[in-house]
């Protein structure tokens, strides 16, 4: 006689994308944004894209932003390639990327700011993690200079 008790959570750490050890173990949503448009200094014209993971974690010790749970990982691009991510990148300039979030579920909202060199490209990104909480979350990306920004919602586990 065998018998077996309802599902229970991982107690492990969750491991965002694939590792030696196996597939995701924790719950997550991808999003991606439109290209946010902005004008750098001089006659600069750039395009940033931010793509990321909502999560529900808490993640292992070595990720990027350990120990964070119901939280949302962004990366942020600048302008494209068109031969790939390692030839030379177009609409890249130096601004500063601000993602302002709002909690649709708690009411709960922030903003999180980084600088974004014009050499961060899809090869090159800069992470940035918004502690947002669980449940749909709205984002918008945009900079500090005149612009045009993204948004989307996302559902956080």
């Amino acid at each position: 006689m065998a018998l077996t008790a309802p599902g229970v959570a991982n107690a492990e750490p969750c491991r965002l994308g694939a590792s030696n050890v196996g597939p995701r173990s924790c719950a997550t949503t991808e999003l991606r944004t439109a290209p946010a448009w902005t004008l750098g200094t001089g006659f600069c014209v750039g395009m940033l894209t931010a793509a990321g993971v909502a999560y529900d974690g808490p993640l292992a010790e070595y990720h990027v932003f350990p120990g964070t749970a119901h939280s949302i990982e962004l990366r942020i691009t600048q302008g494209f390639s068109p031969l790939g991510d390692y030839a030379p990148t177009v609409l890249a300039c130096d601004v500063t990327a601000i993602v302002d979030w709002r909690n649709l579920d708690t009411g709960d909202s922030g903003s999180v700011s980084r600088f974004v060199p014009a050499g961060s490209t899809g090869a090159r990104p800069l992470f940035v993690h918004v502690d947002s909480g669980p449940g749909r979350v709205a984002l918008t990306l945009r900079t500090d200079r005149p612009g045009i920004p993204a948004s989307t919602e996302v559902f956080v586990p």
